[in-house]
């Protein structure tokens, strides 16, 4: 029988193909772990950015609720025509529609001011003189 002479070449090639498959696995391994990674934090922090926005809309209407309760509860403001609009981006409060006297006008932007803090009370109401019946 002849002596094998290839044979530490063979195995170092093995051992090289296995190394290299090992190595080539590993780094797979953590380049799925670090994008996952990445996508956990996205994830968080697009929860954190959706429910900073859920919020932001909550507190809008709940301003938006709280003027128009207000106007309504006070006796020297007719709310019926009155709508009010807030937006949260702008820090904004705008009363639309109509009441019967400049009084009225002025009383309803004094109410949304007590009841807005913080926001800025845009008046749009025209005075309109109810029809007399």
């Amino acid at each position: 029988m002849a002596p094998r002479v290839h044979s530490f070449e063979g195995v170092t090639s093995l051992l090289r193909r296995i190394t290299v498959k090992r190595n080539s696995t590993s780094i797979c391994a953590l380049i799925v772990v670090a994008a996952l990674s990445g996508a956990c934090a996205n994830t968080v922090r697009g929860v954190k950015q959706d429910t900073e926005k859920v919020a932001e809309k909550t507190a809008g209407a709940t301003n938006t609720v709280d003027v128009k309760s207000a106007l309504i509860a006070d006796g020297r403001v007719d709310a019926s025509s009155i709508n009010v609009d807030t937006n949260t981006e702008t820090r904004t409060v705008v009363l639309k529609g109509t009441v019967p006297s400049a009084e009225q006008k002025t009383t309803a932007e004094s109410i949304a001011r007590d009841k807005a803090e913080g926001y800025k009370i845009v008046n749009q109401l025209s005075v309109v003189a109810k029809a007399a019946k």
